[in-house]
């Protein structure tokens, strides 16, 4: 396997296939879990961004991504294989990192 230096918040493509249902599919960006978890498993935990947008859903979350609209859609996470990562397109700031924390914690906290 080859070593990745992925980092928390760092948005990368990733393929998404395959899946079943309503899953979000194909090759997309995706925004990347805990370092802790990214060091030493072979896995890592995702949420997919689209450029569909949805504003009036509360489970997802607009942001530019690569100068681009997009939103997060947080009632998608999934894990994922590190193989299936590709290249590195951005990166959330530190404000929206805050932000996409609190909507996780509402959505699947105490």
């Amino acid at each position: 396997m080859r070593a990745l230096k992925i980092k928390r918040y760092e948005i990368y493509f990733a393929d998404l296939n395959p899946t079943i249902g309503s899953e979000i599919k194909k090759v997309r960006p995706v925004i990347i879990s805990q370092d802790e978890m990214n060091q030493y498993l072979e896995s890592v935990v995702v949420c997919p961004l689209t450029s569909k947008l949805h504003p009036q859903w509360r489970t997802r979350f607009q942001i530019k991504c690569a100068n681009k609209k997009a939103e997060i859609a947080v009632d998608q996470i999934r894990t994922i294989s590190k193989k299936k990562i590709g290249k590195k397109i951005d990166e959330l700031s530190k404000t929206k990192a805050a932000q996409l924390r609190k909507l996780i914690t509402d959505m699947y906290g105490e």
